[in-house]
């Protein structure tokens, strides 16, 4: 009997994985079963647990690789040359979150935004995959932390304020309006770089006298 390459078990793992992605980004995480699962992939019991002991073990998948994507987008977008702005950095940020092709297969963009949401979730119940969203997260501060540094060397920021707090700031203003938009659906990037924007012009009226 001819041996099945591994081309074809990772192209089936991939099969497995996009369609409880799809699941999970719909319905949940708990609310999806294996039944559900099987059904999205058109793949017997068999061949999904020849893969995946369970629903955890996907959920633990999948999980790992939105936290990796997420953390590849700010990772991304922090490489770039001149360093832009802040408003326009967070805004490249969120548009490559939300407009890129999802190695998972969720290429519907109200889906996607969704999924994150889940998995972030799924963090606060489970102390395995917190550890790794704090892993991934540390990652992502590490070059924002240098970004920061550089505004505030540069004059464009002011150096008062450790680097650190800022760099939270802007990642969280990302994270927040990726929730938004699994919320309140297709919510146009420009209004948090606009809104950034106006933030960032703002003077302390003790400084002019």
């Amino acid at each position: 009997m001819p041996r099945v390459s591994q081309e074809r078990l990772d192209a089936r793992r991939r099969q497995i994985v996009n369609a409880a992605a799809r699941c999970f980004a719909r319905n949940g995480f708990q609310a999806t079963s294996m039944q559900d699962v099987l059904k999205e992939a058109d793949l017997s019991a068999g061949a999904v647990y020849r893969y995946f002991t369970g629903k955890e073990e996907l959920i633990s998948a999948i999980v790992a690789e939105v936290i990796d994507e997420i953390r590849d987008a700010f990772q991304q977008a922090a490489a770039q040359r001149p360093l832009p702005s802040p408003e326009i950095l967070i805004g490249r940020v969120i548009r490559l979150v939300l407009g890129k092709e999802p190695t998972l297969g969720v290429s519907d963009g109200s889906l996607y935004p969704r999924l994150m949401v889940q998995v972030w979730a799924e963090t606060l119940r489970n102390p395995e995959l917190r550890d790794v969203l704090h892993d991934g997260f540390a990652q992502v501060r590490r070059p924002w932390i240098e970004i920061v540094e550089a505004y505030q060397d540069a004059g464009m920021m002011r150096a008062d304020v450790p680097a650190l707090s800022v760099a939270r700031t802007l990642i969280a203003l990302a994270q927040g309006f990726v929730v938004q938009y699994a919320l309140f659906g297709d919510v146009p990037v420009q209004v948090v770089e606009l809104g950034l924007k106006a933030l960032m012009s703002m003077e302390d009226p003790a400084s002019r006298t």
